[in-house]
């Protein structure tokens, strides 16, 4: 078994966490019906979970901090980015 790499274990929970958290601001912008919105965020998951995929894919041990990250990202994310119901969805402001 591969020893953990701290660094690589540090950038999958980032990578995990802020991928959780544009997909937040994605399903955000999806059901406010905003296109380019949607398009850009979704563009954004893609690469930052693409860092995470090809960090743990040589090491199934960097799975456990990618779904803590993952937890945190979500977490985080619905809480800071909460707002007051009736404004418009965060992540769908432009379009």
């Amino acid at each position: 078994m591969a020893a953990i790499d701290p660094l690589t274990a540090g950038g999958v929970f980032l990578a995990t966490a802020a991928t959780d958290a544009v997909y937040v601001m994605f399903t955000s912008a999806v059901v406010a019906r905003k296109r380019v919105p949607a398009a850009t965020w979704s563009s954004v998951w893609y690469v930052l979970s693409s860092y995470a995929v090809i960090s743990y894919t040589e090491n199934w041990l960097y799975v456990g901090f990618a779904a803590a990250g993952s937890w945190v990202g979500a977490y985080a994310s619905i809480t800071f980015l909460h707002r007051p119901p009736g404004g418009p969805p965060v992540g769908a402001a432009v379009e």
